[in-house]
Parts: structure tokens; C-alpha cells; sequence
């Protein structure tokens, strides 16, 4: 499934998406973006303060109307849905408080359920415990604090994390690089963290994931 919401999105990305089959859920106006390219959302979610043209959207497709204010359209969409993967995009870019909520939600929802945040460059996975996957030389490779969280090891990365202390506002992993075939991370515990790669290795972290 594929949660889409007002920021930035790749529409190519989009189509492909609906193309394998992935359902599209537009989180209030990120319906919209669904629609203008030429796409059809399973299911529109959320408060709709940004949804154009509801009445025409309610004859096509669900739309399902949560008028709480406590939570984001994000986290409602979040709430209301079920998936083994779940993709979020358009949840980051153009405004930075969007951004912001959406780190919030990932970090909320990581425990419970597999979510990775796309945009045109990256792809985010939350991951909750230790990770294997295949990196090239010299692939950027970035691990980021979503709080504080101790990393027991790790191999194939050009900056080992054997031991280190991760944490917004001190030390992160940003711009790390593979050095070449497996690369494993394993935290000391089960606190969420973003695996950021590219973007084009966005369907090899949903088979990992």
C-alpha cells in the first residue's frame, strides 16, 4: 500500500506503483496528486480541509471523513489501514512542518508496522531491530536517530558503528558507504531508526523489509 500526501511526489514513481498493483490512499489532498496523474485512490483519509472537489471524489472512490484535529492526515490514514509494507509518499518536501510530523508518525507507527517514506531522491525504511542487506563500493548508505539509540555492530560499512551512540543533536550517520556486498547493522535494542538509501533501491529494502 501506498499512503500519498501534498508534498513532494514522483509521479513516474506513482504510475509504477499503480502499474505492480500497489493500492493508492490519498491522505486528504494527496488524493489530489493521485489524481492529476491520472490515477484513481482506493481511498481518500482525513480530516478533507484540503481535499478539492470532495462530492465528485465521493462518486468515484471511498472517502472516509475523520474530523479529529489531534493527529495528522498521515498518522489518520495510518490508523485506518493495514499492510505488510506500507509507502508514504509526498509526506516530505515543501513544508518542513510536514516533514517533521511525518519523522513523528514513522516513529509512532515504526514498532507495529513496515513504513518507508519516498521522495525523489530517497527512500526511508523504519527499521526496529538489525538489518542485512547488499550495498555497492561506495553506495551512500545513512542511518539516522529518530531518538537516542546505541548500535551494537555492524560490517560492510566504510564507518563501522560497533559501540556508537546515535542521537538528534549529537552524533548521526548520515553519508556513511558500503564497501561492498552484505552490510549489517544490528542496534542494542528494538528503538525505530531510518535506513535512508536511494531511491532506486526502493523495491530491494521492501524485500528486506
Amino acid at each position: 500500500m501506498a499512503i500519498v500526501g501534498g508534498g513532494t511526489v514522483d509521479t513516474a514513481l506513482l504510475r509504477e506503483l499503480a502499474a505492480k498493483g500497489v493500492a493508492l490512499v490519498g491522505a486528504d489532498g494527496g488524493a489530489d496528486t493521485i489524481g492529476a496523474a491520472g490515477l484513481l485512490p482506493e481511498a481518500i483519509i482525513g480530516d478533507l480541509d484540503s481535499l478539492e472537489d470532495r462530492a465528485s471524489w465521493e462518486s468515484r472512490t471511498r472517502v472516509i471523513h475523520i474530523p479529529e484535529q489531534i493527529t495528522t492526515d498521515f498518522q489518520k490514514a495510518l490508523y485506518s489501514t493495514e499492510a505488510p509494507v506500507t509507502l508514504a509518499l509526498g509526506m516530505t518536501g515543501k513544508r518542513l512542518d510536514h516533514t517533521l510530523a511525518a519523522l513523528s508518525a514513522v516513529l509512532q507507527y515504526a514498532p507495529s508496522r513496515k513504513l518507508m517514506l519516498v521522495d525523489e531522491v530517497d527512500v526511508a525504511l523504519a527499521v526496529t531491530g538489525p538489518i542485512a542487506f547488499d550495498a555497492r563500493v561506495k553506495e551512500r548508505v545513512s542511518i539516522h536517530p529518530l531518538v537516542p539509540i546505541r548500535f551494537q555492530r555492524s560490517s560492510g560499512l566504510f564507518y563501522p558503528m560497533d559501540g556508537l551512540l546515535l542521537e538528534p543533536g549529537g552524533l548521526i550517520g548520515t553519508s556513511n558507504e558500503g564497501t561492498g556486498g552484505r552490510v549489517e547493522v544490528e542496534p542494542e535494542d528494538g528503538t525505530p531508526w531510518l535506513l535512508i538509501l536511494g531511491k532506486e533501491r526502493l523495491w530491494d529494502l521492501v524485500g528486506v523489509a
